[in-house]
């Protein structure tokens, strides 16, 4: 059986804990960030779980990980 291709743009992107769990950056960190208070700029600095919906999909792209 050939090697599956891993989709590199979702590998940059995601990480794969130990127990299989799927983490993901939250969106807009880029810039306009000095309107946010506070809160708002430390909760985009978080990783969060992706949603289980999401997850099944998700570990199609990453084969080997």
């Amino acid at each position: 059986m050939p090697k599956l291709k891993t989709y590199q743009p979702v590998a940059k992107r995601m990480k794969l804990t130990k127990t299989g769990k799927i983490r993901r950056r939250k969106a807009g960190q880029d810039h306009f960030n000095a309107r946010e208070d506070g809160q708002t700029g430390r909760m985009k600095r978080r990783d969060f779980n992706v949603a289980k919906v999401d997850s099944k999909n998700i570990k199609k792209f990453l084969p080997y990980c």
